[in-house]
């Protein structure tokens, strides 16, 4: 059994978080409230979802992903930063490897990109982005991630891709991680998106219950050994829901109606919902599945004391 790190992923507005908030900015300070209280007790990760409008699709704020990891950086000190993650047809790619390695240097190294083949369409279509196919998007994915390495590692950068190009393209500073800033791919496609991983990534991102964790975990393994990869070398993440209570039906009774667009199956019967017993066996199950860190979306996610509680309850 691995041990297990424990990050937070952020309230930006997508899940409808501010629906009964006026005032923008209260609403982003309470974000920063949030990051300001984790800093400091032992969370790996703030991990900030990236879209454009909530879903479903509302007047409620939604804040910009690249934007509110900038700020938080210069908030913070401790913690690390990333997107759960980054739509690939939001942003240029090379685009997105200058703005990386801009933030990791402001955060003075504490920034971890990661990034996917993108899947809400409303974003898509409201912002006029071509959607296309889940192949296209995967095929782009997979170019994008070879010019991002690219322009982190080469002192000039040329591609010629089917959808995106760069020609002498060149990146200063890169950032101040070594040999570079971690890359994640996100996403459980067994056929193309856990072969990306296995080919470019050094984590990967997944939303399962633990037996589909190891299920798809197999997969990735199947895959490094094809590309002669360390299969150890990737971090294994995964995140989950978490609402604690004094029973387990309490908790489960809060799990919010159409939850299910996130996780699959019933989130309740296996997401860090229920006592603090209970939560501390179902880490202990994703533990057993090969996680390594548990990105956790907690029941008020601009709420302190539960981000404050946890820790003390887990963290230590």
């Amino acid at each position: 059994m691995v041990s297990v790190s424990f990050s937070i992923f952020l309230p930006t507005g997508f899940g409808h978080e501010f629906a009964q908030v006026t005032d923008p900015v209260e609403a982003f300070e309470s974000v920063v409230r949030v990051a300001q209280a984790a800093d400091p007790l032992g969370y790996h990760t703030l991990w900030a979802p990236d879209h454009l409008v909530t879903i479903p699709p509302s007047q409620d704020f939604v804040f910009e992903a690249w934007s509110v990891i900038t700020a938080l950086a210069r908030e913070t000190s401790q913690v690390r930063l990333g997107q759960l993650v980054t739509g690939n047809g939001y942003r240029n790619p090379a685009l997105q490897a200058k703005l990386a390695s801009t933030v990791d240097v402001i955060s003075h190294g504490r920034f971890s990109f990661g990034i996917g083949a993108g899947w809400y369409e409303p974003d898509y279509v409201g912002y006029g982005y071509d959607f296309g196919t889940a192949g296209d998007r995967l095929r782009k994915l997979g170019e994008a991630v070879q010019v991002i390495q690219q322009l982190w590692s080469e002192k000039e950068a040329t591609f010629e891709g089917r959808y995106y190009r760069v020609r002498g393209a060149i990146n200063q500073p890169k950032g101040v991680q070594a040999p570079h800033i971690p890359l994640m791919i996100a996403g459980g496609g067994e056929k193309v998106t856990l072969r990306l991983v296995a080919e470019y990534a050094d984590a990967c991102n997944m939303m399962e219950s633990p037996d589909g964790l190891a299920r798809k975990y197999a997969i990735l393994r199947r895959h490094c050994d094809e590309l002669g990869r360390d299969y150890d070398s990737i971090r294994r993440t995964a995140t989950t829901l978490c609402i604690i209570r004094d029973s387990d039906d309490e908790a489960r009774a809060l799990v919010p109606p159409g939850i299910e667009f996130a996780y699959p199956g019933d989130v309740a019967s296996y997401g860090l919902v229920g006592t603090v017993e209970t939560v501390r066996e179902r880490i202990a199950a994703f533990a057993a599945a090969g996680v390594q860190e548990l990105i956790i979306g907690f029941e008020d996610g601009t709420s302190v004391e539960q981000i404050e509680r946890f820790a003390a309850e887990f963290i230590g």
